[in-house]
């Protein structure tokens, strides 16, 4: 079964609230990219740069890397208002 993508929809801006959580916690991209490795998830750094600007799909396994990575949860990743 493919896995499933995940991209915002005009309320929710994830990949805003990505950079959003990664920044306050002063985590570039690439160390951010770097930590997912580790996890075993593969990302680029164009990717994340992607996702961040909302031209991108997220996918599910991505999403949980990141919320897993950056320490915060779901609803912070996916807050309308961040």
């Amino acid at each position: 079964m493919a896995e499933q993508k995940i991209k915002h929809d005009g309320k929710i801006q994830i990949g805003a609230n990505i950079r959003s959580v990664r920044k306050s916690q002063r985590i570039g991209q690439t160390e951010l990219v770097g930590r997912l490795d580790l996890l075993g998830i593969s990302m680029t750094r164009e990717t994340l740069v992607k996702i961040e600007r909302g031209i991108q799909h997220i996918k599910a396994s991505q999403l949980k890397g990141i919320r897993d990575v950056l320490q915060t949860t779901y609803d912070e990743l996916l807050s309308e208002n961040h």
